[in-house]
């Protein structure tokens, strides 16, 4: 399946003053295969290293100079190394983590070698690292799971996807593509975007083979709490990723999670969770400018679940007879809708930026109002209302808009996309005015052109 980051990785690969690549994502959103399909569709010897797989080879990694490791690792790979022809590939490398180190003798001793290293708990080795980090000298890339955009690629819809990149708000969408795409997001939304179960469901269309698919996944995620032991009891990560996908769209009350213990405890279960890419947290902020996160309410934090089809897997949903969209998104009082959106606003920035969501709250007795996201656009802030059907009021935005006094906002929902300007008198009786842009769930990947 094509992803867009390939197009992201060449251009990385063209630089002249390239730094080797440090791919973080959460395991099994398809790092190491996105690496060997790069190598192959560039023509490129890869040369490719699993640390957790063979330990024994980063004693190959322990002299300064890149030209003697190169030399070692033709001998134990029995072929010439030419940097010119070859991709160096150091994948699990958090189980060497003195190797990760060694990065920055190949940014400023052997920039010819292009070197990626990927790993899927490679977040603790960058948060608890005892060694010097190669600042400076190493670039990230941020991987997450297929976005409704490369599913449509994956699925062979091209005509479909390059449609979505051409839609403008001066011509309208008929119908019948509407309701075609609403289709096939659906499917997304019960497949999810982890590349094992997409490719399950496209060779099967069997939701029962999708669903295993699923579950084992989630398997892998606990048995990797394992390797959490001496951080934190596994049965709190165990309690804390359960309770996840049932509070999207919630305030995250640690309380909720297992009110007979500590909430520290419970705290710091869903940070090692949320490090390890399990999870993510949506930040409270005041949304008064940007940056974004220099108002963040610390007190205050949603959360969604890596990704969709995990979230409904988890929940043991069953959807053989949900035919609609709009029923769908209405599962979990419409935090699926929540999840599905969160998740695809984590790929619309540049694969170089870490992603962050947001979200607006006003938490005051009698005047409670919440904005589902909020996004920085260039220097504005846009608010984002999430509708799992494709009707529902605008109360909290009003009171947004009135508040902040900004020009335009968005609402994401099931009905045609269309633009319209927004004029209420608010319970104060000043009159509020703006720009609404209003888009269905499969424009989600077009927000940043279509705000231009």
């Amino acid at each position: 399946m094509y992803r867009k980051s390939f197009d992201y990785l060449e251009s990385w690969l063209a630089k002249k003053a390239r730094k080797p690549l440090v791919i973080r994502g959460a395991r099994q959103v398809g790092k190491t295969w996105l690496v060997r399909q790069f190598a192959k569709n560039m023509n490129l010897t890869l040369i490719e290293i699993n640390f957790e797989k063979r330990p024994d080879r980063a004693d190959l990694f322990e002299s300064n100079d890149p030209e003697k490791i190169l030399l070692e690792l033709s001998s134990a790979f029995n072929q010439l190394i030419d940097p010119k022809k070859c991709l160096l590939f150091l994948d699990e490398i958090q189980a060497a983590p003195l190797i990760f180190s060694k990065l920055r003798w190949f940014a400023e001793d052997c920039a010819e070698l292009p070197v990626i290293a990927a790993g899927s708990l490679l977040e603790f080795l960058l948060h608890d690292h005892a060694f010097s980090m190669p600042v400076g000298r190493i670039t990230y890339m941020y991987l997450e799971p297929l976005s409704f955009e490369e599913f449509l690629l994956a699925y062979d819809k091209k005509m479909l996807h390059n449609y979505l990149q051409q839609f403008d708000f001066i011509n309208p969408i008929p119908q019948s593509i509407h309701d075609d795409l609403l289709a096939l997001f659906r499917e997304y939304v019960v497949v999810g975007g982890l590349p094992a179960a997409v490719s399950t469901w496209l060779d099967t269309k069997s939701l029962s083979e999708v669903s295993i698919v699923h579950h084992d996944i989630l398997a892998t995620y606990r048995n990797d709490f394992a390797k959490y032991r001496g951080r934190i009891a596994i049965d709190r990560l165990y309690e804390t990723m359960s309770m996840v996908p049932k509070l999207v769209g919630k305030k995250f009350v640690f309380s909720r999670v297992n009110k007979d213990v500590q909430a520290y405890s419970i705290k710091q279960s869903f940070e090692l969770l949320s490090r390890a890419r399990v999870c993510h947290r949506v930040s409270a902020c005041s949304a008064n400018g940007v940056p974004l996160a220099a108002e963040i309410k610390e007190k205050y934090f949603k959360a969604i679940f890596l990704d969709v089809g995990l979230c409904s897997a988890s929940l043991n949903l069953n959807f053989s007879n949900i035919q609609s969209l709009s029923d769908l998104m209405m599962i979990n009082q419409g935090g699926i809708a929540e999840q599905v959106v969160g998740q695809g606003l984590r790929t619309i920035d540049p694969f170089f930026m870490e992603p962050a969501l947001f979200y607006w709250l006003r938490d005051e007795v009698g005047y409670h109002a919440e904005i589902d996201y909020v996004i920085q656009h260039v220097n504005k802030v846009i608010p984002i209302e999430v509708k799992a059907g494709s009707t529902g009021g605008l109360k909290s935005l009003h009171v947004f808009m009135e508040l902040k006094n900004y020009a335009l906002a968005m609402r994401i929902n099931a009905d045609l996309p269309s633009k319209a300007m927004v004029s209420i008198k608010s319970r104060t009786g000043k009159q509020v005015e703006y720009t609404l842009l209003s888009i269905p769930f499969y424009l989600i990947g077009q927000i940043s052109r279509l705000l231009n």
